[in-house]
């Protein structure tokens, strides 16, 4: 409220109840941004906070209580739950908004909101908006413009509070610990999703969810970015690439570990995973407060780069090579990404055209990556290697804290824990 000012009202829908067929609904997920502001868990509700508001600042229209609805799908907080329970200033049933938000609205020159974001509330508000105008001039004093709210909410949430940062070491842990289960229990001739029932069993033992849904990768599938089929035998011989994180309290993990399916790194995979190892840590150790976002990524380029060259599938200078972006066949994402309420977090890249300074309190992924699809310029030895390496990362006042530390990583530690 003191970022948007007391000439502003700030408006936020909660995420709707969505079908995936027929009448059965997905599980419900409220907002981040809602989640955010409030931590009310139920659709059907509007969060609006209009500054220096005497009578109350913080506001939630919410569901009523209703005895045959909460039989069949649970209970509601209700206007007394959402003051006593959410700290709203105060509540008013979601059916009233009509005859209240719009006189809430009259006397703030902007109006901060997600246009789009929301596709069936914003005809609501455009409604409210044109009503207000069409009134005369002294009654909807200064009513001006559209802010996008989450220009403002973006920025918050790329700094992460420390019950924020406690939050994302839990789901930081939960994840590791399914990573471990499933290497220990892949072996050739089981299916990939056999090994991703394993990473569920361990997310649901812990109440977490999926983060996003995971890549189980084994052998030529590891090449394809965002695998998601998840169907085939694995074999022997074959690397398994897992990239599976999962959401606890709200907050995202997202882990990627390569291993081999047989126990142990042929001597070409070993050579390809130690290059990537390498330029991930090169990567981390640029993760710090002044550095800014490009600099891990650029700190990785150069040790794929370099390596793809010593394993012989470059040839030429490494600054040529980088110029003309040379690696790009075998490493052709970005770095990382931020990480957060979303696995995806929010959070722009650049400000001002320029990459944005690295900040204690940011969250980041660091994943560089070699993915070696056949083709005769290339050895037969190397075809169909894909091998990611993927961590979070937390921007300090020092060093980087790598809160998916604790699993393993080096090729010993991997075949060990095999």
């Amino acid at each position: 409220m003191h970022m948007i000012g007391r000439e502003a009202i700030a408006i936020l829908p909660a995420a709707p109840v969505r079908h995936r067929n027929g009448d059965i609904e997905y599980a419900y997920r409220q907002d981040s941004h809602f989640h955010y502001l409030s931590g009310f868990p139920e659709p059907d509700a509007v969060a609006v906070l209009a500054p220096g508001r005497p009578q109350g600042e913080y506001l939630l229209f919410v569901r009523e209580h209703d005895a045959l609805r909460e039989c069949w799908d649970g209970a509601r907080a209700g206007t007394e739950g959402a003051v006593e329970r959410y700290a709203a200033d105060d509540a008013f049933p979601i059916e009233d908004i009509d005859e209240i938000l719009p006189g809430l609205m009259e006397q703030r020159s902007q109006i901060f909101y997600s246009m789009g974001t929301h596709p069936d509330f914003d005809p609501r508000i455009l409604s409210w908006v044109n009503g207000l105008r069409g009134q005369s001039r002294q009654e909807a004093r200064g009513l001006q413009e559209f802010v996008a709210l989450n220009h403002v909410l973006d920025d918050m949430r790329l700094y992460k509070s420390r019950p924020e940062q406690a939050s994302l070491r839990r789901a930081a842990q939960i994840a590791v610990g399914a990573h471990r289960r499933a290497i220990r229990f892949a072996r050739p001739g089981r299916m990939e999703y056999e090994v991703m029932a394993e990473v569920l069993h361990e997310f649901r033992s812990h109440n977490a969810d999926l983060s996003y849904q995971p890549i189980v990768a084994g052998g030529a599938n590891a090449c394809v970015m965002h695998y998601r089929d998840n169907d085939q035998q694995l074999c022997e011989g074959d690397l398994l690439l897992l990239d599976a994180g999962c959401e606890h309290d709200y907050y995202a993990s997202d882990i990627t570990r390569t291993f081999p399916v047989s126990g142990k790194f042929t001597v070409v995979q070993r050579a390809v995973y130690e290059v990537v190892l390498e330029a991930q840590l090169a990567a981390i150790d640029k993760v710090r407060a002044g550095n800014h976002w490009n600099q891990p990524h650029e700190a990785a380029v150069r040790v794929v780069t370099q390596g793809l060259a010593k394993l012989g599938l470059l040839k030429g200078a490494t600054a040529k090579l980088i110029k003309e972006q040379a690696y790009l066949p075998f490493f052709n994402h970005r770095t990382g990404h931020w990480l957060g309420l979303d696995v995806h977090d929010v959070g722009d890249y650049k400000v001002g055209g320029e990459w944005r300074v690295l900040e204690p309190g940011m969250v980041l992924t660091v994943e560089p990556g070699i993915y070696i699809r056949p083709s005769t310029k290339i050895p037969k030895e190397f075809w169909n290697i894909g091998i990611r390496i993927e961590d979070e990362v937390l921007v300090t006042s020092s060093a980087p804290e790598v809160l998916t530390a604790a699993l393993e990583r080096t090729p010993e530690a991997i075949e060990s824990l095999r």
